[in-house]
């Protein structure tokens, strides 16, 4: 095996990165506090110019290491179930917002113990829990999650106003419903979108729902706002959301983006395996893109790499694979200035949001460590590695 350790680092130097990739385990998702604050102050400004509440959706970013960074500029958490609603009201505290496609009795008792805000996705659940929630032992603000029927989006997997769509209650689901006791209205229509794809539904909601706000106290947006992106419209949003204020001035407001929060802010440092040969090179990676970063194959997208390029585009290119034995556990072809060797270190980018919170231990393969850059000294620390226990402790 080829050490190439030292030329590594230095090339790792020479194209931006200011921390040193061999200072954590690999594979490693490694976050970047001073990038973090940046997203994050940028929310703080969002919420105290528009008068809007921001929540961090778990689902999207859960590092709860970085929690109490996070929770210096957002209100709570939004959590998609009874697990996620706990680690929000244990580690984040704040609000604590929830909401699933349906409850089970048991998770019903758990939810009650930890949401303060708690989104039905359905008339029919909000009949059946009724009563349960009214005899909690705390109070829990209720709403109903609906659809406006206005598709947005251009990943069908990722549209809830598709046709035929599971997600929230259409107009005519709430024409006859009895939505006595209830104080919210929530959607989430957005993925990974601008201010403009708000306003349009944010109009086509107030068509179909607007008279039903008059007895509401709360207004939930979604997630999927992409605000900490480099061209998102800032000013867009903050208008959008002021002059719906005005027209509502009872209502609180709420945004709970996921993505938006750790946006460009971590990375995925892993290592070359081997290098094989087949219609061209393949290095072989002690990561996966099934395992490690579904959503390449389920978006499906092709991530950056730090100093790597399109292929062809530099002298050597190579297709790069995963670890599992998942024929398509391909991440994608790159091209480099250098051969790549044994022992290289790639750092792929944008790796925060939607990776740590959707791996696997599918074929045994071990799970990323996760680690963090300090601010201002710029070291990295490993705030945790996993093992065997965490892959048979998942099963029985």
């Amino acid at each position: 095996m080829t050490d190439t350790r030292d030329s590594n680092l230095d090339v790792g130097q020479n194209i931006g990165i200011d921390f040193d990739v061999l200072a954590c385990p690999s594979p490693a998702y490694v976050v970047d506090d001073a990038l973090l604050r940046r997203n994050l102050e940028l929310l703080g400004q969002v919420q105290s110019r528009s008068g809007a509440r921001i929540l961090l959706a778990l689902k999207g970013f859960a590092m709860w290491d970085t929690f109490p960074m996070v929770r210096q500029y957002l209100v709570g958490t939004t959590a998609s179930g009874q697990d996620e609603a706990r680690l929000g009201a244990e580690t984040f505290g704040g609000e604590v917002h929830c909401y699933s496609p349906a409850f089970t009795e048991e998770e019903m008792q758990v939810v009650l113990r930890y949401a303060d805000h708690l989104s039905f996705n359905s008339p029919g659940q909000w009949r059946h829990f009724r009563d349960t929630v009214a005899a909690a032992p705390r109070r829990v603000s209720c709403g109903m999650r609906v659809n406006p029927e206005h598709s947005t989006g251009a990943v069908p997997i990722y549209d809830p106003c598709a046709p035929g769509s599971r997600l929230g209650a259409r107009a005519a689901d709430l024409a006859a419903a009895d939505l006595e006791g209830l104080e919210g209205l929530h959607f989430h229509t957005l993925c990974e979108q601008n201010s403009d794809a708000l306003e349009d539904t944010l109009a086509a909601f107030e068509a179909k729902f607007g008279q039903h706000l008059g007895s509401m106290k709360w207004m939930n947006l979604g997630g999927g706002h992409h605000i900490t992106r480099e061209d998102y419209d800032v000013e867009r949003l903050v208008r959008v959301i002021k002059d719906f204020k005005a027209r509502h001035p009872h209502l609180t407001v709420y945004l709970e983006p996921g993505e938006a929060i750790a946006l460009n802010t971590g990375y995925l440092v892993c290592s070359v395996l081997d290098i094989v040969e087949n219609d061209g090179p393949i290095a072989i990676l002690d990561t996966s893109a099934t395992a490690h970063m579904p959503d390449v194959l389920e978006m499906p997208y092709r991530p950056e790499i730090i100093g790597a390029g399109e292929p062809s585009e530099k002298a050597h290119t190579y297709r790069l694979g995963g670890l599992t034995c998942l024929a398509g556990d391909v991440i994608g072809d790159y091209s480099f200035d250098a051969p790549l060797a044994i022992g290289d270190r790639l750092v792929f980018t944008d790796m925060a949001h939607y990776t740590m919170v959707k791996t696997t231990t599918f074929n045994g393969i071990r799970l990323p460590s996760i680690c963090r850059i300090d601010e201002t000294s710029r070291a990295v620390r490993t705030v945790r590695t996993f093992g065997y226990v965490d892959y048979m402790q998942r099963l029985s």
